[in-house]
């Protein structure tokens, strides 16, 4: 992968937090970043992660979650003391159920050159099902059998697992449900099938042995999922030393498929990096980058939410053969940057 490089199309951001307006009156957009990305007619559609939180009141915690009331599922703001001593702003436990302080939905973002958006006002998916009532994260656009299928992670008090939505149109969808349970994330579709099955790239969240690894399925019909492998792990070195993912779809290229992955370093920097699987048989690997394509090191991209992170679930292959990265930074803004090879 030493041909590939990608160069950042601006030194600001494309769209930040400031750009969204909040979903509810007591809401604040704390993030708008690691959008999914496809081409839909003559515009370039990014599809938002918009994190935002409950206005904070002192001493208090304000959890935003969707729980099933009357037969629909509704937003509810839960109160709580605020904890003594330090806690995670992001994750904290209170009693036996630890909750998420943030809600996270998907909302769409449009553009006709690839590089100045204008955000939708309302979500486009919000969370409305039991295993997404701590939110929908991080989605992936697949064009598919004539359809988009975006699939996310959908988090619950029971962890975070892989969840399938399909559309034709951007408006109107179809829930699928959960594809693959928790806990798992970080899920893309190969665009076309291979040898008749559909393929999926998957992230396991293990534990006490190993470490998050990119995986592989297969599925008939593309909502059931088996014969699980591992594909590839972090390789140890500095800067994917603790975990990796993959990003967006893959993309088919004369030399094989073509992934974007993240890895994330012992000071849990997140960077970008290629790899490269076989075209007729994606468990073989054929090649990966020795080092990243892209490390935070723009203020932007180190200072924010989470700081020290760039995050790509989104690239777009333009008619005249140019690819656009979209990428997350420290999960509040999203930045653009250009594959080039040579």
């Amino acid at each position: 992968m030493k041909n590939y490089q990608l160069r950042r199309l601006s030194d600001q951001p494309i769209v930040t937090a400031t750009d969204v307006k909040p979903s509810h009156p007591h809401f604040q957009v704390l993030g708008a970043f690691n959008p999914a990305a496809c081409r839909f007619g003559d515009e370039i559609l990014l599809l938002l992660r918009v994190a935002e939180a409950v206005e904070p009141r002192p001493g208090t915690i304000q959890v935003p979650i969707v729980q099933e009331l009357g037969g629909h599922f509704q937003l509810v703001i839960k109160t709580f003391p605020e904890p003594e001593g330090p806690y995670d702003p992001r994750i904290v436990q209170l009693g036996d159920q630890a909750y998420l302080t943030s809600l996270s939905h998907l909302r769409l973002a449009r553009s006709r050159d690839g590089l100045h958006f204008t955000v939708d006002e309302k979500p486009f998916i919000f969370p409305d099902r039991a295993d997404e009532s701590f939110g929908v994260e991080d989605a992936r656009i697949t064009y598919l059998d004539g359809h988009y299928w975006i699939t996310y992670t959908a988090v619950s008090e029971n962890g975070p697992g892989v969840g399938l939505i399909t559309t034709t149109d951007f408006v109107h969808f179809d829930r699928k449900g959960m594809i693959v349970p928790p806990p798992n994330k970080d899920a893309c579709l190969f665009p076309q099938k291979i040898n008749g099955f559909y393929y999926l790239l998957h992230r396991p969240m293990v534990s006490d042995i190993g470490k998050p690894a990119v995986w592989l399925a297969r599925s008939p019909d593309g909502v059931h999922w088996s014969d699980h492998r591992f594909l590839f792990g972090a390789t140890g070195t500095v800067w994917e030393h603790l975990k990796i993912g993959t990003g967006p779809e893959p993309l088919l290229t004369d030399d094989g498929w073509l992934v974007c992955y993240h890895g994330t370093s012992v000071n849990h920097e997140y960077s970008l990096a290629l790899a490269l699987l076989d075209r007729d048989d994606p468990t073989r690997v054929l090649d990966r980058s020795a080092t990243p394509l892209l490390m935070p090191e723009l203020p932007w991209e180190k200072v924010g939410f989470f700081p020290e992170v760039v995050f790509s679930n989104g690239w777009v292959q333009l008619p005249d053969g140019r690819i656009l990265v979209y990428y997350g930074a420290a999960d509040y803004c999203v930045g653009v940057a250009e594959l080039v090879r040579g």
